[in-house]
């Protein structure tokens, strides 16, 4: 047998691996006598019949086996040769395969890169104090009452809080948003909506929930609308200037909630202490989280930035796909047409390859460091995740399991992902921790 290696790039190699005639017969042989061990031929018992009839009797059966077992025998033998450490076999590509003669089999495939790890203790990350304020505790409690909050007409002008309920007509030079966006009726003219006024969460119109306090019911007005320029709801109204005429048709206050035993009670608390105490609770675990987020993203970042070396391509065209699936499908959601993607094409997936190839990188640096520290898999780690993906999806966790032992490759992923982020919190214990004031 003959190995040639050649190299097509830093991480990608092709293997032409050539045969002589008599690895080639002995292949051809091996296929036949397992054949033969089970073929049923009348006048003969199983294993018996001569081995030139079960070739001519089974000879489409064998030319397929032969086939795939001369390939197989290349591909392990050059490997075997050549020490690679494969991550992905990215063609194969063979010449006539046939008795007596020899074999050519080319091979391209993507390998792990070569590099030394960076120094990847005490790296350096910054937390926030966990402490809750008395101010962040109140507007806890605040929001919590607000949303046990009625609404009771007002007479009056509208305030900061209030919900409105108004009509509105837009329009951009002139021209009815009902005819530059026909299919998108309630941005251009709707008869009745509710508004609320400087509130967090806006509605459709961006910025109209600015525009409206100080008026009362029966009174007009009309309000210019800037649209940003990456407004994916509606992309013909993306970067323009509309006017909409406004008419006020009620108004209506929030009404808080009394701090009260019925309302303590819907908290599963007894009393104001006990809600301050649980909310407390709530925002030093959440606060935690944070932090601990905050460092995973320190560390990986620091890490990545810390050394160069190429990533397989293989690895890169695979994770790109994820990415741009997962950018659409939480587009899509978002109400995004899919003509906009069409139009960006080149763009998201420029980004696409951008974000994937970071991945890959830190994916690898991320293994190499697992391996030297010796972290594992073990089957806490997989039994947690079975909880966890349980509790995600509303299925059975023994039902989970027997479909992750079922699919080689899946469980393969999933081990993959507990390792990585084994090695992320690996980092994050050793790095250096400094407290900082939150940023505003």
């Amino acid at each position: 047998m003959n190995v040639q290696l050649n190299n097509v790039s830093a991480t990608r190699k092709s293997l032409v691996v050539t045969l002589d005639p008599s690895e080639v017969d002995a292949e051809h042989q091996a296929v036949v006598g397992e054949i033969a061990k089970i073929a049923r031929i009348p006048g003969f018992r199983p294993g018996k019949a001569p081995a030139a009839m079960v070739a001519k009797r089974f000879g489409k059966e064998i030319s397929e086996d032969f086939k795939q077992k001369v390939i197989a025998k290349a591909y392990r033998s050059a490997l075997e040769k050549e020490k690679l450490d494969v991550l992905n076999v990215v063609d194969v590509k063979e010449g006539a395969i046939a008795t007596g003669t020899p074999a050519s089999v080319t091979i391209t495939l993507d390998i792990r890169p070569e590099f030394e790890l960076p120094d990847y203790s005490n790296l350096a990350t910054e937390i926030t104090s966990t402490e809750p304020t008395d101010a962040e505790v109140e507007n806890v409690i605040h929001g919590l009452r607000s949303e046990r909050a009625d609404f009771k007409p007002a007479d009056r002008p509208a305030q900061k809080g209030d919900y409105v309920k108004l009509a509105y007509e837009g329009s951009i030079d002139g021209k009815p948003i009902t005819e530059l966006a026909p299919d998108k009726q309630l941005y251009g003219k709707v008869p009745q909506t509710w508004e609320e006024v400087e509130g967090a969460n806006e509605g459709v119109i961006p910025g109209l929930g600015k525009q409206i306090g100080g008026l009362k019911a029966g009174d007009k007005k009309d309000v210019t609308i800037s649209f940003p320029a990456d407004f994916a709801p509606v992309p013909a109204l993306a970067g323009k200037t509309a006017v909409y005429a406004v008419e006020i048709q009620e108004v209506r206050e929030r009404v808080l909630p009394p701090l009260d035993a019925e309302f303590f009670k819907a908290q599963q608390v007894d009393d104001l202490a006990g809600l301050q105490a649980q909310v407390r609770n709530n925002l030093k675990m959440q606060k935690d989280y944070q932090n601990r987020s905050a460092q995973r993203r320190q560390v990986t970042e620091q890490l990545a930035a810390r050394i160069e070396f190429p990533v397989p391509d293989s690895l890169v065209d695979a994770e790109t796909q994820g990415v741009l699936r997962q950018f659409i499908e939480e587009n899509m959601r978002r109400g995004v047409p899919q003509e906009q993607f069409e139009k960006d094409k080149k763009e998201l997936y420029e980004g696409a390859r951008k974000a994937a190839t970071g991945r890959v990188k830190l994916q690898l640096l991320l293994a190499k460091i697992a391996e030297k520290e010796k972290l594992e898999v073990t089957n806490d780690d997989l039994n947690n995740y079975l909880y966890r993906e349980a509790m995600r999806s509303g299925q059975k966790p023994d039902k989970l399991a027997k479909t992750l032992a079922a699919d080689r490759e899946q469980l393969r992923s999933v081990q993959q992902s507990i390792i990585f982020d084994k090695a992320v919190d690996f980092l994050v214990s050793k790095a250096k921790v400094t407290t900082v004031e939150p940023k505003a």
